[in-house]
């Protein structure tokens, strides 16, 4: 059985879809754009939209009584690769400020668009136990 994750500290869903299924063992986002929950303004620059797109995540995996450290896999889609560097910094600072033993596993993947326009989107799954 299968239990719908939702929390007022990530973005609502805006379309047909949830922020996330608890399916026991495994917790599976969506993908997070960087949308403040509170304002619903997107940072400007992409290391803010990278951050905020991972504290949406972190939110959600919260919700389900999960931490950062249970991410397993993440997978990161970016509008422009060149951005690629400071993406890849402020995971690898999120992570460590989250004391994730590791990294998840992880694809990173360039894209022609996003919704809203903005530059990431990460999705993760997270495994209880």
């Amino acid at each position: 059985m299968s239990n719908v994750i939702h929390t007022d500290n990530a973005p609502a869903a805006i379309g047909p879809y949830v922020q996330a299924y608890d399916l026991g063992n495994l917790v599976i986002t969506s993908g997070q754009i960087p949308v403040n929950p509170q304002t619903g303004e997107v940072p400007e620059c992409i290391k803010a939209q990278t951050r905020q797109s991972l504290e949406n995540v972190k939110a959600i995996i919260e919700q389900a009584g999960l931490a950062v450290k249970d991410i397993i896999k993440t997978t990161v889609f970016v509008k422009n690769m060149d951005d690629f560097a400071t993406v890849n910094a402020e995971y690898q600072a999120f992570f460590q400020e989250n004391h994730h033993p590791s990294y998840p596993a992880r694809s990173c993947v360039e894209v022609a668009r996003l919704p809203k326009d903005v530059g990431v989107e990460i999705e993760v799954i997270a495994v209880r136990g």
